[in-house]
C-alpha cells in the first residue's frame, strides 16, 4: 500500500475509515492526478503519478510504502514469512527557469505584488473596520492591469507573519474601449485565491466577484499566496448581444491587517503568546515542551497555569479567545504534538488547532469541543481518556512550521478565576509511550532529513500506539502452553533412536525439541534463557538437522560415509539458519538435501555391494558384466530390486509418515498472524511424528554372506567392523 501526505509523514491505519477506503479501491491502476493528499492506495504492478503546481503546494510531499495494514502491522510476530516485495521508483522534479513564469507548461505569467507597510489603520481606512491594526498594502506593479474576456491573470504575494485578514479589492475598474452603455457593473471580475499553489476556476481555496465586493480572507496562512483574476462579460455569458468591450482594466489592491505584538483575534482584543521550546533531557532529538515566556510554570511537571494567561471577556461578548503559537522545527515531522488540559472543576473550553494561521470557528485543522464533538474522524487526531475535567489528545505526525492552539472560553455565570486549570503542550516521539506495551523506535526517512518514530508492539498488542489488545492474557497463556508443550512430540523419535542405539539421531531430536521449546518461550515473552537471535538460530538449525538425519538414517552405508554426509549437512543447514531462516523455501531445500542424502547413501551402498575384492581379470570381467547389467537392467534384475526395496521398509509406517508430513505442510501453509499459535503447534506434532514413523519404517537387514542378522542402526562414534563381501 502506498500513502501520500502533504507536509508530514503518512500513517495508513490509524482510523478504520481510511483503512476501509484504501481496501475498497481495488481497481486502482495508477495515479494521474492526486486529489486527496491524505489518501492510501493499493500498489499495482506499475504506477504513474503526475502532479503539477496546480495540484500540489510548494512544500514537502511525503509518500510511504507499507507491507500490510491493520492493528497487527506493528505487532511483534513470532515468525514473519510474509511476502517481500521489491520495487524501483523514478522520481523527477521539473521546474520553470524563472519565478515569473509558472504553470504546467511554464507558459503562465506570474506578477509579483509589491508590498509596503502603511502604519496603523483607522476606522475609516480599514476595510474590515478594525482598530489598532497595522496594515501591509500590496499593489500590482502597474497602475492598471488589462486583459480580455475569458483571459486569466495571476498574481502572487508572500505573507511573512500571522495576519488577521487578507482583503483583495480592485480600484479604477473600467472598460476599454467603453461599451455603448458604459456600465462596468455588467462585468464579472472573478477572483480565485489559493495558498501555496496555482488557483484554477475548478480548484481554489477562496473565490468571489471583485466587481460586487472585496474578497476578505480571515486568518490567512503564513506563506505564498496566489491570486488569479478572470474577467467574464455578462452579455456573452447569457447569450445576449455582443458589445464592443475588448478589455477590462483595473488596479489590484491587497491589504494585510496585522495586530500588535501579543494580540490577535477580532479587534485585536485577544491575547496571543509565543511559546518557548524547552528540550527534554536524556531524550531523542526534537522531544520538547512548549512553555509561555515568563508564565507561571509548574516546574516539576512542565505544565503552566492557564487562568492568568486567558484573555479578558469583551463587553457583551459570549466568549473569548486565547492563542498559543509554537514552532515545530524542520525535520520533526515524524513527531506527535501532545495537548493536555487538566482542571479541578468542569472545564468550559473549546480547543482549535491550525497549522500556519490562526484558527476560528470556521477555519481549523483539528478541534475539540467535548467527548462527542471533536476531530475524531481525522486520521491524525487521537483522543485519550478525556472527561469533563480533562482533555488529552495527540496530533500525529505533526506538520512542520508554526502551529496555533486557540482556546475558546465560553462565557458563564461563574468567575473566570474560580478553579485552576493547567495546560501542557509537548512534542513527543511515540503516543502514550506506546501504551507501555511496546518499544518506541526512531529512524530517518530515505532523504535523511526527517526523523520519525514508530511503535514496535509486543506479542499481545498492536496498533500505531500499541493500545489494541490482540491477544488476551488468558489467550496468551494458552498460546504459550501450546507452542512450548507441542515440542514434547520430539520424545517419540528421540526414544526410538535411543532404543535402536542411534545415539547421534537421539542427540539431534532431543536437543531440537528442547531448543524449539526455549525459543518459543522467549518469543511469546515467557522466559529467554539466551538471546532471541541465538535461540532462533538453534531452533531452525537443529530442526533442519533433524529432518536430514531422518533421511540418512534410512540408509545402511558405512559409518565413514555417514559421518561425512552429516558434516556436510551440518555446514549447509547452519548457513541456511543464519541467513533468512524463516523463509518458506527452506523447507523445500531441507527436503531436497535429505532426499539427496538418501539417494547418495543408496548409491554408495550399491557401489559397495558390487565392489570386487581383487583385480584379477576374471573378477574384473565379472564386475564389468555386473555394471553392464546395472546400466541395462534385465527383467529379473528389476524384480530383485523391487523385492529388495519392499523388504527394506515397513510400508505401513512409511504411509503414516507421509500422512504426518502432509499434515505438517498443510499447517505450515495455514499459518497467519492470528492463527500462528495453533497451526505452528500442529506443525511441531506433525513433523516430529513423521520422523518417528519414518524411523520405525526401517527393518533390519541380513548379510547375504553368512546369513547372520546385522544391526541396521549406526552410531557416528562407532565403526562397523563387519566385512563387506560381494
Amino acid at each position: 500500500m502506498i500513502c501520500f501526505r502533504d507536509g508530514s509523514l503518512p500513517l495508513p491505519d490509524v482510523s478504520s475509515t481510511s483503512l476501509e477506503v484504501a481496501l475498497s479501491n481495488r481497481s486502482f491502476d495508477g495515479i494521474q492526478v492526486l486529489q486527496n493528499m491524505e489518501q492510501c492506495y493499493p500498489v499495482p504492478r506499475n504506477m504513474t503519478m503526475k502532479l503539477t503546481n496546480e495540484q500540489i503546494s510548494a512544500r514537502v510531499l511525503y509518500f510511504g510504502l507499507f507491507n500490510g495494514v491493520g492493528p497487527t502491522r506493528t505487532q511483534s510476530k513470532m515468525i514473519v514469512r510474509n511476502r517481500a516485495y521489491s520495487f524501483t521508483a523514478n522520481i523527477s522534479v521539473e521546474g520553470c527557469t524563472t519565478s515569473t513564469m509558472q504553470g504546467q507548461y511554464c507558459n503562465q505569467t506570474i506578477e509579483l505584488l509589491s508590498c509596503a507597510r502603511s502604519g496603523n489603520s483607522s476606522g475609516n481606512g480599514s476595510v474590515s473596520g478594525f482598530f489598532n491594526q497595522s496594515m501591509v498594502l500590496c499593489r500590482n506593479n502597474f497602475e492598471t492591469s488589462c486583459h480580455g474576456d475569458g483571459e486569466m491573470k495571476i498574481y502572487s504575494l508572500e505573507i511573512l507573519q500571522i495576519t488577521e485578514s487578507l482583503t483583495i479589492s480592485v480600484q479604477n475598474l473600467r472598460l476599454r474601449p467603453l461599451d455603448s452603455i458604459g456600465n462596468s457593473s455588467r462585468i464579472y471580475l472573478m477572483c480565485f485565491a489559493r495558498y501555496g499553489a496555482m488557483p484554477l476556476a475548478t480548484l481554489h481555496d477562496y473565490s468571489g466577484d471583485l466587481n460586487q465586493s472585496p474578497l476578505v480572507i480571515r486568518f490567512p496562512k503564513v506563506g505564498q499566496w496566489y491570486i488569479s483574476i478572470l474577467a467574464l462579460h455578462l452579455a456573452k455569458e447569457i447569450g445576449g448581444a455582443l458589445s464592443n468591450v475588448s478589455k477590462v482594466c483595473y488596479s489590484l489592491e491587497v491589504q494585510e491587517l496585522e495586530c500588535p505584538l501579543g494580540k490577535a483575534g477580532p479587534n485585536c482584543s485577544s491575547e496571543r503568546y509565543m511559546l518557548q521550546t524547552v528540550l527534554r533531557k536524556y531524550s531523542t532529538p526534537f522531544e520538547s515542551y512548549y512553555l509561555p515566556d515568563g508564565g507561571d510554570v509548574i516546574s516539576d511537571a512542565l505544565n503552566f497555569h492557564l487562568e492568568p494567561l486567558l484573555s479578558n471577556y469583551s463587553v457583551g461578548g459570549l466568549d473569548t479567545w486565547t492563542y498559543f503559537l509554537l514552532d515545530v522545527p524542520r525535520g520533526a515531522a515524524g513527531g506527535n504534538l501532545h495537548v493536555r488540559l487538566m482542571s479541578d472543576r468542569k472545564m468550559n473550553y473549546e480547543i482549535y488547532a491550525r497549522n500556519g494561521g490562526l484558527p476560528s470557528l470556521i477555519n481549523w485543522d483539528y478541534y475539540y469541543v467535548n467527548k462527542t464533538s471533536s476531530s475524531g474522524d481525522s486520521v491524525f487526531f487521537v483522543l485519550y481518556n478525556s472527561s469533563d475535567e480533562k482533555v488529552d489528545f495527540y496530533i500525529l505526525y505533526v506538520k512542520e512550521g508554526i502551529w496555533n492552539i486557540a482556546l475558546r472560553h465560553l462565557n458563564s455565570t461563574g468567575n473566570i478565576s474560580d478553579g485552576q486549570t493547567t495546560m501542557s503542550i509537548s512534542l513527543e516521539r511515540c503516543p502514550k509511550r506506546c501504551s507501555y506495551h511496546g518499544a518506541c523506535k526512531s529512524a530517518l526517512d530515505t532523504s535523511g532529513l526527517t526523523l520519525y518514530s514508530f511503535c514496535a508492539c509486543d506479542r499481545n498488542h498492536g496498533g500505531f500506539d500499541c493500545s489494541i489488545e490482540i491477544v488476551s492474557h488468558q489467550g496468551h497463556i494458552w498460546q504459550s502452553i501450546a507452542l512450548i508443550a507441542s515440542n514434547a512430540a520430539a520424545v517419540f523419535p528421540a526414544f526410538w533412536a535411543l532404543r535402536q542405539k542411534a545415539f547421534a539421531e537421539w542427540v539431534v531430536y532431543t536437543v531440537s525439541g528442547i531448543s524449539s521449546g526455549l525459543y518459543h518461550a522467549c518469543d511469546v515473552g515467557t522466559w529467554c534463557v539466551l538471546s532471541f537471535g541465538v535461540l532462533q538460530f538453534m531452533d531452525f538449525w537443529l530442526s533442519f538437522m533433524a529432518v536430514v538425519s531422518t533421511f540418512i538414517y534410512l540408509t545402511t552405508i558405512d559409518e565413514v560415509f555417514k559421518r561425512a554426509i552429516h558434516t556436510a549437512v551440518a555446514i549447509l543447514t547452519a548457513l541456511m539458519a543464519i541467513t533468512k531462516a524463516t523463509r518458506s523455501s527452506n523447507i523445500i531445500l531441507v527436503m531436497g538435501i535429505g532426499a539427496f542424502g538418501l539417494l547418495l547413501g543408496w548409491l554408495i551402498e550399491f557401489s559397495t555391494k558390487y565392489r570386487s575384492l581383487s583385480c584379477s581379470m576374471g573378477l574384473c570381467l565379472n564386475r564389468l558384466e555386473r555394471w553392464v547389467s546395472f546400466l541395462w537392467p534385465s527383467r529379473e534384475w528389476l524384480q530383485n530390486l523391487v523385492n529388495t526395496v519392499m523388504k527394506r521398509f515397513r510400508w505401513g509406517f512409511v504411509l503414516a509418515g507421509f500422512i504426518a508430513l502432509a499434515m505438517a505442510a498443510i499447517s505450515w501453509n495455514l499459518e497467519s498472524s492470528q492463527s500462528y499459535w495453533i497451526w505452528h503447534s500442529v506443525w511441531h506434532v506433525a513433523i516430529y511424528s513423521s520422523s518417528f514413523f519414518f524411523l520405525c519404517s526401517k527393518v533390519k537387514t541380513i548379510n547375504s554372506g553368512n546369513r547372520t542378522p546385522t544391526d541396521a542402526n549406526y552410531q557416528l562414534t562407532q565403526q562397523d567392523s563387519l566385512s563387506q563381501g560381494a
